[in-house]
């Protein structure tokens, strides 16, 4: 995901969106469900369009027209349910108008909250884009639009589909578009300054993380396997004696991938094998034969053949490498600490009509925390 999209998440997941925009005083406007900082309302037939976007959205591919469930006695609802549910199996009981109801008001909670997090979110990007000065042209909103349109729908055909499948008006789209572009010029006006890295900050991390630019000491090994030590003392005793390493690993290793090659393991690095045999191979001289080294897969008798130092990478090479991780984790930083006083501040700025409260109104309570969990998480 780039970080334009993980952006837009993180102010809100702003997928859908329509504002009402008009001056107002304190409160709620009786024309509108929601006010953002005084000025932005999400008025009532915004939040109905995208209430029956959302629910069409929910239905799918069935083809059978939404039903946004109608409180507060949901009629439509409950009447929609008792055409489409499946009639109860024989010996069940059908489900009563009540239990219905319940399920009606189940739905509508849901769909709520989805659309008035969208709603409210959008008006948060509107809202950020104008106090940063953040701007976007009409010009540029349709050429962006135009060039989604034509790559994901290159037949007209195709978008007028999607466009009744979906319940959006071009309109909607054209919103969705320049949420997505606003998002992308904040990040890239929060982050901006957090994009120089110094020498000196380049040169205390390539000191403090020494192991990460290093290339482990390597040696190639041939090695034989037994079950017992017994029969581990036999094989060295057999290769000490004058046959080779190779026929003896053949004939007696159970090693079946170094076994099949004359018991070459081939070249490791230092730290891969079992600790055991990984201490004995890398405290060895050249040409050998060691063991038996007890490890829990069995014990091994080996011979080092070849052996490769570490390898440090100098600071010169690994200073571009360093650089870009510093800067991403400077920008990360500073965007998570804007995204959590962006939330905070516009969060204090929604006021929210009575049965529209969702968790971005200001009048959405945080839940308690008992004072045992606080205790234990000290």
């Amino acid at each position: 995901m780039s970080r334009a999209l993980r952006f837009l998440t993180a102010l809100g997941a702003v997928l859908f969106a329509l504002v009402g925009l008009a001056a107002c005083g304190g409160g709620v406007p009786g024309n509108a469900v929601v006010a953002v900082n005084g000025s932005s309302n999400i008025t009532k037939d915004a939040f109905a369009h995208w209430m029956t976007v959302a629910a069409t959205s929910g239905a799918g591919a069935t083809g059978e027209k939404p039903v946004v469930p109608d409180p507060p006695n949901f009629t439509a609802c409950i009447a929609h349910l008792q055409k489409t549910t499946p009639k109860p199996e024989k010996g069940q009981k059908a489900q009563t108008p009540a239990q219905l109801k319940t399920q009606c008001q189940q739905q509508y909670k849901s769909l709520q909250q989805e659309v008035l997090g969208f709603l409210i979110s959008s008006a948060w990007v509107f809202g950020e884009a104008k106090s940063l000065g953040v701007k976007l042209s009409d010009k540029e909103v349709h050429k962006e639009f135009e060039k989604i349109r034509s790559t994901q729908f290159p037949k007209a055909a195709e978008f007028q589909k999607f466009l009744s499948g979906s319940g959006q008006t071009i309109s909607d789209l054209l919103l969705r578009v320049k949420l997505n572009l606003l998002s992308q010029r904040l990040q890239k006006k929060i982050i901006a300054k957090k994009g120089k890295v110094t020498q000196a900050q380049v040169k205390k991390y390539y000191e403090q993380n020494k192991s990460r630019f290093e290339t482990p000491e390597h040696r190639t090994v041939e090695v034989i396997l037994t079950k017992t030590e017994a029969a581990a003392k036999k094989a060295k005793s057999e290769i000490e004696s004058g046959k080779s390493f190779a026929s003896v690993a053949k004939s007696v290793s159970i090693d079946p991938a170094s076994k099949a090659k004359g018991g070459q393991l081939g070249e490791v690095a230092k730290g891969q094998d079992e600790k055991e045999l990984d201490a004995a191979m890398f405290a060895a001289p050249l040409n050998k034969l060691g063991g038996p080294v007890k490890t829990p897969f069995g014990y091994y008798l080996f011979d080092v053949l070849s052996a490769k130092p570490k390898v440090a990478t100098p600071l010169a090479k690994a200073e571009k490498t360093i650089k870009q991780q510093l800067q991403a984790e400077g920008q990360q930083k500073s965007l998570s600490t804007f995204v959590k006083a962006f939330k905070t501040k516009w969060k204090g700025r929604t006021d929210c009509r009575s049965g529209f409260v969702v968790t971005d109104c200001k009048q959405s309570k945080e839940p308690k925390t008992s004072s045992t969990k606080k205790t234990t998480t000290k």
